[in-house]
């Protein structure tokens, strides 16, 4: 039993000893995987920790390289605050240098709230007067500037750092009486007087339609204004203030100015005096005349396309646009806000290239044109049209104005009694697609890139859709529609040699900082028809004024050519019509291109003829001595027109006077009828004008008289002539305008029947 007590404690303490060895192993082992997991973990914290600091390094230097400059502008905002600055508008000119538009210095007046303040030790005192202070300074700018006080209370008492706008574009005499205020009662924080600009048009109404205006802003909303406002427009400046951390504004010694770069000048082709004559002229014909929806007139220059005038009425005060003139304050206030702003955009609407028209005859020169250039007529050929007082088209008849008809016609004779029977049957000789073809070259189906807003293309059939009757009214001009604008520069081609220009109403370009000009030269579209016929078209026109319906347009000392128009654009009621006038002058040389249109005339007379010639007249007796254009019509009406003396020497003295006189020219006779003429003066060959004179010697009696040559200079053509022929001597023509010099000097003395030379310039040389 001891023994096996022995055995029994003998295997315990071997078990015992297995356990502290394995207890010791398993420490030894546990100890080795402890140390083995917190290397690992310091590995993973260590690879994490430079991890995130790669990512802090790589995100600093994104911040500093590539966000650096937005932040760097960011953090500035932040610091700062900025007064803009409006630059100064460029002005716009006519050709002569009159200022029509213009941007004169004003102010604008703005106030921080946040620094309206009174400080006081008192929080409570000082919440109180900074309270009085700021109904003071409320009460002072509701008064100067004649606004709601309550509404500028709101502002001042506002508690926001950003400046709050209270008065724009003030006189100079407004902030003067803000300035004396501030002085007096000692208050400068928190009220900015900033620069500004306001836009001035000087001649009020002045081509109100065609230059248009800005608004408060010194955009532009109309015309010209808005066509051109990136090159008007200049570039803003600004007044850049410092601010603190909590956007209190610091003293104004830390302020930065940066000033506005001004916007460049233009000059237009307008002349500020010939738009002058064309709206006086305008607006009587309108008024006398009861033209329900006014009227247009444009002046144009054929040879370069230039505008000389674009008058509409009703017009428009530019500084006041919003105040209409053509309506009475009591029925204005009447109508409701979308009639306000309707009327208004009426009003505004510059209706020689915005709105289109019906017109009528006028038209009837492209028609005339086109069958010239196609050759399916001629000037004179008598019979070549038959009209009956009206023409059966389909199942229809379309009447001519004399219902009685004109019989048989040339294409002259058509032209001045404005016979639509004789044009349609013009038209179907051409047929549509000719007559579209001259349609498209004259410029009818597009605009005419007029540098201006809202300009409108013509409307007219698809010529798919052209029938009998179609046909037939437009060769007349009548059932499609195009613009004033257009109409006056196709017939400007016709004065122009057949050359069709794109109107040109901008000349140059200033630049204000520079000085650079850039000139907008004239363009030239297409030779639409030939020269031939473009002399063709002026001799029937001058025959439609001179003895034709366009006789209402003469102007004495002038050699005119034109047509009349009368269109109806109501076919139902047939009583409201278009009344219009194209002419151009002078014929030997066209230097102007004039249209008349009134638009539903209510008078006793309706017609191109009767209402729209008249008002041509008054305008080109004024514009063409303005223009230094020289008359070319004699006092009897004959044209002065240059022929070569004719040989009568060794002729009797009644045969020679008889062939001189039926040349054109007058004479002087030494001599008896039946005397041989020995000698005359001027010699044979020599060109002289219409109308000169002659003298003629005889063997018998050769009295030779001498004249003294008077001074010519600054004369007018006229006026030369005149004064040459009082004492027989006769004058050789050079340019046009007023003498500027003379080939023999004042105070010679020559023969009589002496010619002249005179040059003329069209401003007198100094």
């Amino acid at each position: 039993m001891e023994r096996n007590n022995r055995k029994n404690k003998l295997s315990q303490n071997k078990r015992k000893n297995a356990r502290v060895i394995n207890i010791n192993q398993f420490k030894k082992k546990n100890e080795t995987k402890s140390t083995g997991t917190i290397s690992k973990r310091l590995r993973t914290t260590l690879i994490g920790f430079f991890f995130i600091l790669f990512l802090l390094i790589l995100r600093l230097g994104w911040l500093q390289i590539v966000k650096g400059a937005s932040l760097k502008e960011s953090m500035y905002d932040q610091l700062t605050t900025s007064r803009v600055i409006s630059p100064k508008r460029g002005t716009i000119y006519d050709s002569t240098g009159k200022a029509l538009a213009r941007s004169a210095q004003v102010d604008t007046v703005s106030i921080n709230p946040t620094k309206i303040v009174v400080k006081n030790s008192d929080e409570e005192v000082a919440k109180i007067k900074t309270k009085a202070l700021k109904e003071k300074v409320a009460k002072a700018l509701s008064d100067i500037f004649e606004l709601d006080y309550d509404e500028i209370l709101t502002k001042v008492s506002s508690e926001s750092k950003v400046a709050q706008t209270i008065a724009k574009k003030q006189e100079k005499n407004k902030i003067d009486e803000l300035k004396a205020w501030m002085k007096e009662n000692n208050v400068y924080s928190g009220i900015n007087i900033d620069e500004d600009t306001k836009r001035y048009y000087p001649y009020n109404n002045l081509a109100s339609n065609l230059i248009g205006f800005c608004g408060t802003d010194n955009q532009g909303l109309e015309g010209l204004e808005a066509k051109w406002d990136s090159v008007l427009t200049g570039t803003p400046g600004k007044i850049v203030s410092s601010q603190d951390a909590v956007q209190d504004l610091i003293p104004d010694e830390n302020q930065t100015y940066i000033a506005a770069q001004n916007g460049n000048d233009i000059t237009l082709t307008i002349d500020a005096n010939i738009q002058g004559i064309a709206e006086k002229y305008l607006k009587q014909a309108c008024e006398e005349n009861k033209c329900e929806d006014g009227g247009n007139v444009i002046i144009m220059n054929p040879t370069t396309g230039d505008v000389l005038a674009m008058a509409t009425y009703p017009d428009y005060n530019l500084n006041t646009p919003f105040t209409p003139t053509n309506i009475s304050t009591k029925e204005w206030n009447k109508l409701s806000s979308s009639e306000q702003s309707n009327q208004l955009q009426t009003i505004w609407n510059n209706r020689a290239i915005t709105s289109t028209y019906e017109p009528g005859s006028v038209f009837k020169i492209v028609t005339a044109a086109a069958g010239l250039e196609e050759n399916v007529v001629t000037t004179d050929k008598a019979g070549t049209f038959d009209c009956i007082g009206y023409q059966k088209v389909a199942d229809a008849k379309i009447y001519c104005a004399d219902k009685s008809g004109h019989g048989k016609q040339s294409l002259r004779d058509a032209l001045k009694n404005s016979c639509n029977p004789a044009f349609m049957q013009l038209g179907k000789k051409l047929g549509a697609t000719t007559l579209y073809k001259y349609y498209n070259a004259f410029g009818f189906f597009g605009t005419t890139n007029f540098a201006s807003i809202g300009e409108r293309s013509g409307y007219f059939w698809d010529l798919k859709n052209v029938g009998e009757v179609e046909l037939a009214t437009m060769s007349f001009g009548q059932r499609f529609r195009i613009t004033p604008l257009q109409m006056i520069t196709a017939v400007a081609s016709v004065a122009n040699d057949g050359v069709l220009m794109q109107p040109r109403i901008v000349k140059s370009i200033t630049n204000t900082d520079t000085g650079a000009v850039a000139t907008v030269e004239p363009t030239k579209v297409r030779q639409v028809v030939s020269k031939e016929t473009s002399e063709k078209m002026i001799s029937m026109l001058e025959s439609v004024v001179e003895d034709g319906t366009g006789k209402y347009a003469q102007v004495k000392g002038y050699s005119i050519a034109g047509k009349t128009g009368t269109s109806e654009i109501d076919t139902t009621k047939n009583k409201n019509y278009v009344a219009s006038f194209a002419a151009i002058a002078p014929t030997e040389s066209p230097e102007v291109v004039v249209l008349v249109t009134l638009y539903k005339p209510r008078g006793t007379n309706r017609s191109g003829s009767r209402v729209a010639a008249p008002v041509v007249a008054q305008i080109l007796k004024e514009v063409l001595p303005y223009l230094e254009i020289p008359s070319d019509v004699t006092d009897d009406g004959s044209k002065s027109e240059t022929f070569e003396l004719p040989n009568v020497v060794n002729k009797t003295v009644a045969e020679a006077k008889k062939q001189l006189e039926k040349a054109g020219f007058t004479c002087k006779v030494s001599g008896n009828s039946d005397e041989i003429v020995t000698e005359q003066m001027p010699r044979a060959g020599t060109a002289l004008l219409s109308k000169s004179t002659v003298l003629l010697y005889t063997e018998g009696k050769d009295t030779r008289v001498s004249q003294t040559v008077p001074n010519l200079k600054g004369m007018t053509k006229t006026e030369a002539q005149s004064a040459l022929k009082k004492k027989n001597l006769n004058i050789k023509i050079n340019g046009s305008g007023y003498v500027t010099s003379q080939e023999i000097a004042a105070g010679t003395s020559v023969e009589e029947g002496t010619v002249i030379s005179v040059t003329f310039q069209k401003k007198i040389a100094e």
